[in-house]
């Protein structure tokens, strides 16, 4: 269950949500007049995060490609990365 504390407490006890984000590298949402505001994390997992969002990215590129046709063989593939290595 997420954290969710209110834009009060980011202010008063800042030092406790960041104690927690950091405990369990999870986020904290914080609320502004009992509504959804900001979501809180440790640098650690912010990096994690996009990391992650990256490698979505990089297989939605690669299955864009097989669906287009953009293929290679696995043979002609190990020969041009045999090449760039010049063995």
């Amino acid at each position: 269950m997420p954290a969710i504390r209110a834009s009060a407490d980011l202010r008063n006890k800042y030092s406790e949500i960041s104690a927690y984000c950091h405990a369990t590298n999870e986020p904290v949402f914080i609320t502004r007049n009992g509504q959804g505001d900001l979501a809180v994390m440790s640098i650690s997992q912010y990096d994690q995060l996009l990391e992650k969002v990256n490698l979505y990215s990089k297989l939605a590129e690669g299955l864009k490609d097989i669906k287009e046709g953009r293929v290679e063989s696995f043979d002609s593939a190990m020969a041009d990365i045999r090449k760039g290595l010049g063995i």
